[in-house]
């Protein structure tokens, strides 16, 4: 599939400077409390899991097949003409719900709430109407991201048990309840998000709005062969922990199966990737008050 992102848009460097920047800011210096989670939990674990990126590109195209969902997205932002600083944002609101005090990540999720309250439309495919603020679309969200966390860190980094698998799905329905999705709709265990899922499959397509948005995320244009060679890991990583019924939708063929010296092959590119992260300024720092946080619990 061919990306028609103009050539004119930012590619993967700018995505990383403008990312890490978004990190850096939502990582406290002084919080007040430990948030919703802390640094006991499976969920500092998985986000800073080495495989945290393939997770989180995984997550927005399983996302983007949603047509009611992606037409909001569509619409109502300017992802087209700032690709990069839409994911800068998105990641910059998942990182300081993850790490950031409880009022730093309520003031976050009540700002997001008031811009969900002008996302309203008609999708120009189905015909259908939508509104962000919709719990059924932003559960939809909330589920792909959770089921990508742990699709990925099985895939590629520290695979979670069974037991801390469920506990990354119990810990996480704050970040839907903090939306306004009602508690007792949010998927609680690993067999729940997995037939809630299968639920919603029937609904999703690849409109072209989600084609564009995809090829975009796996093949952003203008980057250094350097940084080219390591997104294609990156989009091989994303590619094999996709659904299979996701990978229909959008037209790809089935990856080779994932032997274990590829897997290695990939894990060694995410380290470098990560490097990559790391020499921007003030990612290290970032990364080091996380840790000190985590010392502190053991």
């Amino acid at each position: 599939m061919e990306s028609r992102t103009p050539d004119s848009v930012a590619g993967a460097e700018d995505l990383i400077e403008r990312s890490a920047k978004a990190f850096i800011a939502a990582i406290p210096q002084q919080p007040e409390d430990d948030g919703y989670f802390g640094p006991a939990s499976i969920t500092w674990r998985l986000a800073a899991d080495l495989s945290a990126p393939v997770a989180g590109l995984r997550g927005l195209l399983m996302q983007a097949l949603h047509p009611l969902a992606m037409a909001g997205v569509d619409q109502h932002s300017g992802w087209r003409r700032d690709p990069a600083g839409r994911l800068a944002a998105t990641s910059a609101y998942l990182a300081t719900l993850t790490f950031g005090d409880r009022a730093t990540a309520d003031r976050a999720a009540a700002q997001v709430r008031r811009i969900h309250d002008h996302v309203r439309g008609t999708d120009p495919v189905t015909g259908r109407p939508y509104a962000a603020g919709d719990p059924a679309l932003l559960l939809w969200v909330h589920v792909t991201f959770v089921d990508s966390g742990l699709a990925a860190a099985r895939a590629f980094g520290t695979p979670p048990s069974n037991a801390e698998a469920d506990a990354y799905i119990r810990e996480t329905r704050i970040y839907a309840e903090l939306l306004g999705v009602p508690r007792d709709i949010i998927p609680a265990d690993q067999r729940g998000l997995a037939e809630y899922v299968r639920s919603v499959v029937p609904e999703l397509m690849n409109t072209p709005a989600a084609e564009e948005a995809a090829g975009y995320l796996l093949d952003p244009p203008n980057m250094d062969p350097a940084v080219a060679d390591l997104w294609q890991e990156l989009r091989d990583a994303v590619l094999a922990v996709l659904p299979d019924w996701a990978l229909d939708r959008y037209g790809y063929r089935p990856p080779p199966p994932l032997t274990a010296e590829r897997r290695d092959e990939i894990r060694g590119a995410l380290g470098m990737f990560d490097a990559v992260l790391l020499g921007e300024p003030g990612v290290l720092e970032a990364r080091q008050r996380i840790t000190l946080r985590q010392r502190d619990v053991h």
